[in-house]
């Protein structure tokens, strides 16, 4: 079930380094760690972020370097240092909460460092890359 959620992310990946190849695979990045599963009883989405930070220390070291490689791609683009520290602040606040027992796992329910990234991501991309631009219907 799972692994047929992940196939389509996987499959459609651009390999590309121009802005709508980096732009398809942060977002599909991002949904991958955020949102990929609903959870029933809560009614909100979870992804890896939240499942495998489950996993005690190592759950967290994994979900935060995935969460680098979004620090990485916004680098390439070409962001600002200030925007970059921010969003490694994010990654680091995301992963040293994540990293405490119980407290933790529920704080990456609520704190989706990923989601603030994208969005960080998507501003720049949309101010310097209009033609990657997206509409949401």
């Amino acid at each position: 079930m799972a692994q047929d959620r992940v196939k389509p992310f996987i499959q459609d990946l651009p390999l590309g380094t121009d802005a709508l190849s980096v732009r398809r695979r942060v977002e599909a990045l991002e949904r991958l760690l955020e949102g990929m599963i609903e959870v029933p009883l809560i009614g909100r989405k979870v992804g890896l972020d939240a499942i495998v930070g489950l996993l005690p220390g190592a759950g967290d070291l994994i979900t935060g370097a995935m969460g680098l490689y979004l620090v990485w791609e916004a680098r390439n683009l070409g962001l600002p240092r200030w925007q970059l520290w921010r969003m490694a602040g994010n990654v680091g606040i995301d992963s040293l909460v994540g990293a405490v027992p119980v407290a933790g796992d529920l704080f990456d329910l609520l704190y989706r460092s990923n989601s603030k990234n994208l969005k960080i991501i998507r501003k720049h991309l949309d101010r310097h890359h209009p033609a990657t631009a997206v509409l949401e219907g």
